[in-house]
């Protein structure tokens, strides 16, 4: 039977969902490998709307997260609630601030941050299953609160980032923007992508590795 993947969204757009290049870039690896893939994301209004030419926040007017990741998912995506882990072999978290704004609200609480529920609920089948959970650029700040302290990630550089990470528990390990951090014991890999990526090539390399052993680990 062929691999199974999820692939969790957080809205259209890097500065107020899901990072476009790496969604697609998971997409398309995932399907060079021949693993079938699904998309989910939270049916909820966005935390806001930033306008990607002035990259300001565009007062009085507000978009829905399932409504917007439908656009990445050429209209093939499902609410998260719907995602069950049992008919997957895996997750994917790509970047974007979506993640820090919509999946949680670390844009704003930092270390403080919580997690959305429907998030927790969904992932919390693939940690006790012991299956691969990969996430890129910011969206491995979760890991603390989603599957608990001493988890080894990576953002790549970044000071603030990978203090919270820290700070909430977890281990961050640097890291170059074409490689993988990858802990084995808790079955989690994450790569830089554009955290610290100025070309999309060099996003493509780190992205292609973490799919790459995510298949690995689904054998």
């Amino acid at each position: 039977m062929t691999k199974q993947v999820a692939v969790v969204l957080a809205g259209c757009g890097v500065f107020d969902g899901s990072e476009i290049y790496e969604t697609t870039l998971t997409l398309l690896r995932l399907d060079q490998l021949g693993i079938g893939y699904r998309c989910f994301a939270p049916d909820i209004e966005q935390h806001h709307v930033v306008n990607h030419l002035t990259q300001e926040a565009v007062e009085g007017e507000s978009r829905n997260v399932l409504q917007e990741s439908a656009r990445l998912a050429r209209g093939d995506i499902q609410p998260i609630t719907e995602l069950k882990a049992d008919e997957f072999d895996a997750v994917i978290v790509p970047g974007g601030f979506g993640v820090a704004k919509n999946l949680s609200d670390f844009a704003s609480a930092g270390d403080g941050m919580q997690v959305l529920e429907a998030l927790k609920d969904a992932l919390s089948g693939f940690r006790e299953e012991e299956k691969p959970i990969g996430l890129m650029c910011i969206a491995p700040v979760l890991v603390p609160r989603l599957l608990g302290e001493g988890v080894a990630v990576t953002v790549g550089h970044d000071p603030s980032v990978s203090g919270a990470i820290s700070a909430m528990g977890g281990l961050h390990r640097s890291c170059a923007v074409d490689e993988i951090v990858v802990d084995l014991e808790h079955r989690v890999v994450t790569t830089p992508a554009y955290m610290l990526a100025t070309r999309i090539s060099e996003a493509a390399t780190g992205i292609s590795k973490l799919v790459d052993r995510i298949d690995e680990m689904m054998d």
